[in-house]
């Protein structure tokens, strides 16, 4: 199979989609001229035209609105942030507007529209370019909420949020645009809210989703050497959430870890520590350990965001923890 970047499979993604459908349209900054910040939309300007590439000022709030406006109208709009975290300018048009809107119409409109860009850290870019809001929009009912780990996945989930009839966050990462996996050819399609088990285990369940994936499958390794069996799920979409496949791999390893790019309060990690606690209680032979972003802002300086963001150091002390040894 071939092996492309992360943003080739997400370009694919959206190529593929905008030649399927003429209503499919890609708006943000730099999108259009610049071909995409980090390259995602490159050569779209070209084949799809400026009507169907379109490139905005520095207005977050305006080009959002005039995205959900569209979408309300049958038009199915793919919005690029630069990062999430300018997405806060637009926050109020995304929760009161795009996600509610369903409902306070009585579900006679529809907001078919894919919000995506990049979240959480990508090195030295301070607290203000750091921050992870996937709780923040998994909190909204009338969002979906997506955040894939490797390029095909990144491409098929990509294309079922596009053809979604509802507002999907679409979260990626700086650090994996560059990342090579191997993709299908072909079309295909990855739903929502099925989550992954991309290792299966006996001892121990180690659970996570986008960038740190690569934590995860590195702690599995590292803890294979000493006879430990992890069961590595990846969770791909946090709104839905898929609590079946997490709480039948805890009654089979009886033992949980969470590893997130996440503060610890009100997390993902929350959510899926207290649906376990209802529903798998009597499985669990120790308490769930949750490997979170220490409690503070991120920093600029290297030193300071390698201690603050879970590694493979904390998580394998968590497994350990949970093993008792």
């Amino acid at each position: 199979m071939r092996e492309i970047q992360f943003r080739e499979a997400l370009r694919e993604a959206l190529n593929e989609e905008m030649r399927r459908d003429d209503d499919v349209f890609l708006m943000g900054e730099e999108v259009a001229e610049y071909n995409g910040a980090y390259k995602v939309s490159q050569g779209m300007l070209e084949e799809f035209g400026p009507k169907r590439v379109i490139d905005t000022p520095i207005s977050e709030l305006g080009f959002t609105g005039i995205g959900i406006g569209a979408a309300m109208n049958g038009i199915r709009p793919v919005i690029e942030f630069m990062t999430f975290n300018f997405s806060l300018v637009a926050i109020d048009q995304i929760i009161n507007g795009a996600a509610k809107m369903k409902s306070m119409s009585g579900g006679q409109i529809n907001v078919p529209i894919v919000f995506r860009g990049p979240t959480g850290n990508a090195g030295m870019l301070s607290s203000q370019h750091s921050q992870n809001f996937e709780n923040w929009y998994a909190n909204t009912p009338g969002l979906k909420v997506v955040v894939p780990s490797n390029p095909a996945d990144a491409k098929g989930l990509l294309k079922t949020s596009i053809r979604d009839d509802d507002p999907v966050i679409f979260m990626e990462s700086e650090l994996m645009y560059g990342d090579k996996g191997e993709v299908p050819e072909g079309e295909y399609l990855i739903p929502l809210g099925v989550a992954d088990i991309v290792r299966e285990g006996n001892d121990v369940t180690l659970i996570s989703y986008g960038k740190f994936m690569k934590v995860a499958y590195e702690t599995a390794d590292e803890v294979a050497k000493d006879g430990i069996s992890c069961e590595v799920i990846d969770m791909r979409t946090v709104r839905p959430l898929d609590y079946l496949t997490v709480v039948n791999s805890v009654k089979k390893t009886n033992r949980l870890v969470i590893l997130e790019e996440s503060w610890p309060l009100s997390s993902i990690a929350s959510e899926i520590t207290y649906h376990i606690q209802k529903y798998a209680f009597d499985y669990l032979d120790a308490p769930v350990h949750r490997i979170n972003n220490l409690d503070v802002p991120l920093p600029y300086a290297p030193t300071l965001i390698d201690a603050i963001l879970p590694n493979k150091k904390r998580a394998i002390e968590a497994i350990n923890a949970v093993l008792y040894k």
